[in-house]
This record gives C-alpha cells, sequence and structure tokens, in this order.
C-alpha cells in the first residue's frame, strides 16, 4: 500500500500537532517527526506544508541566530493554529472510532 497518500492527507494535522510541543525550525521539525516514527515524510513535503500553514495564518515565524551557522526561522502555532488543530484532533478521534468500530465488526458490516 502507499502509505505516502494517506500521510499527505494528514500532513497538516502532524505538523501543527509537533509545533504544539514547542516552537521549532524546519531541520528539528523533521527530526521530531522522524523520532515518531514518520521516516517516510519528505523534507520538501513538509518545507511546504509549513509554508502553507504560515500563508493561512495557522503559523508565525521569527529568526533567531545559531551557534553552528546561518540564523534559523522557528516556526510557532499561533491561536488560530491551535483552534484548526482542535478542530482537526476532534474529526480525526471520530473517524478514528469509526474507522475501529467497522475493522472490528465481521466483514465490514455494522
Amino acid at each position: 500500500m502507499d502509505r505516502s497518500q494517506l500521510l499527505k492527507g494528514l500532513l497538516d494535522i502532524i505538523v501543527l500537532r509537533v509545533l504544539e510541543t514547542g516552537d521549532a525550525y524546519g531541520y528539528e521539525i523533521l527530526r521530531r517527526l522522524r523520532g515518531s516514527g514518520f521516516d517516510e515524510l519528505g523534507d520538501a513535503s513538509v518545507y511546504g506544508t509549513l509554508r502553507r500553514l504560515y500563508r493561512s495564518g495557522h503559523l508565525s515565524t521569527y529568526v533567531q541566530p545559531s551557534e553552528s551557522g546561518p540564523n534559523r526561522k522557528y516556526y510557532a502555532l499561533t491561536e488560530t493554529g491551535r483552534k484548526h488543530l482542535s478542530g482537526m484532533r476532534e474529526a480525526w478521534e471520530d473517524v478514528s472510532a469509526k474507522m475501529q468500530a467497522l475493522f472490528d465488526s465481521p466483514k465490514g458490516q455494522p
């Protein structure tokens, strides 16, 4: 099965949830994602998602100096982003519960 299509549809909630635990710069976000088992998420997909979430007002950015190279652009959840994540989480829990019930029933019957 091509898990990448499923993950692509979940990328917003995944990235927002990672940032809910604290502000981070791009590479750190990728490291957190991979540490959570999302090894197959491509760098370009994650960075594209960050830009899109920023443009939609769900994230803010700020720049911090780095001791090991150029300045780093940090991403942070906005209040709009927190509300969006909350709504997405409710939707995920609803769909997840329905899918679990469907898989637990004999031959997918209610």
